[in-house]
């Protein structure tokens, strides 16, 4: 940028490598990369928040997927089979969203 110039400066580096709606889906991978290896530390108090971290992030996981599964008609039988656990285990979890009288999303 010159002096007396007011148009904004080049951005630094190669912005169009990755694609700004994809930003968060890279930055998810490459903190989920670190954590695993902060699990993995020495050090108890690093290992622990890692572990606690991973667990939200798969309960997180597991609730997009039944989400998705239910989006295309799976039963809950089916993903209950997928997530080895039981039909009524997965339906408590997870179907407080759905149904007539909570109304269907």
């Amino acid at each position: 940028m010159r002096i007396g110039d007011r148009s904004p400066p080049t951005p630094v580096g190669q912005p169009w490598l990755t694609d700004p709606l994809c930003q968060p889906k890279v930055t998810v991978v490459s903190d989920t990369t670190q954590l695993a290896s902060e699990a993995s530390s020495q050090d108890p108090a690093v290992g622990l928040r890692a572990v606690r971290a991973l667990r939200v992030l798969i309960e997180r996981l597991e609730a997009l997927q039944v989400d998705n599964a239910r989006d295309q008609n799976w039963s809950w039988q089916e993903i209950a089979v997928c997530l080895a656990v039981t039909r009524q285990a997965v339906h408590k979890k997870y179907a407080g969203g759905r149904g007539l009288l909570r109304g269907e999303r």
